[in-house]
């Protein structure tokens, strides 16, 4: 890539440093986008060899610019986010990657397209992924701050993205193991 170019690339990939998420931290402080596609990412090099079949090169790229439309957007929490927020994240999405130059244009919109369509061993990885590490991260946060829904969500959110996999409904179900541990703590606390 051109060096200039990069460094556009950069200083745009460097906005979800300062996008921050619904989700808080174990400290208390709001997490970025680009500490979720970090951590991400390193779940994907952790349970790599639960999948010798994935393409792990592929599932690293996914994990890395799946949110990169919030570049433009900021996040929006799943649970408030509507059709209007994802046609217009992707618009912005899209006439960015049309002015990277080849292969990044070409490769960005077809893991994107790859993703969308969850058909694939890497895209289905990268969902579940995605939903997990959301769900252990409000785990880590204090359960103070999480909103009435989240009770729910936190029993039920990303089941049917971890279906396809013994081992990721496996973590799946420890990950709601902490969540029923973690809600009935704050019940036991709050009776005292």
């Amino acid at each position: 890539m051109e060096i200039r170019k990069l460094l556009d690339t950069l200083a745009l990939a460097e906005r979800l440093k300062d996008a921050e998420r619904h989700c808080l931290t174990s400290n208390g402080r709001q997490e970025s986008v680009a500490e979720h596609c970090w951590r991400m990412t390193f779940m994907a090099y952790l349970v790599s060899d639960e999948f010798p079949k994935a393409d792990l090169t592929k599932l690293f790229k996914m994990c890395l610019i799946h949110d990169m439309g919030e570049a433009f957007t900021g996040d929006i929490p799943t649970f408030e986010k509507t059709t209007e927020d994802e046609t217009r994240e992707r618009k912005y999405l899209e006439q960015w990657m049309s002015q990277l130059p080849e292969p990044y244009a070409s490769e960005m919109q077809a893991l994107y397209q790859e993703m969308e369509e969850r058909k694939t061993l890497e895209a289905r990885i990268y969902k579940a992924l995605d939903s997990l590490e959301a769900l252990i991260q409000h785990n880590e946060a204090d359960i103070n701050t999480w909103l009435p829904l989240e009770y729910d969500l936190q029993m039920t959110y990303g089941n049917d993205k971890v279906a396809f996999s013994d081992y990721l409904t496996r973590l799946r179900d420890a990950v709601r193991e902490d969540s029923v541990r973690k809600i009935e703590t704050k019940r036991n606390n709050q009776r005292r």
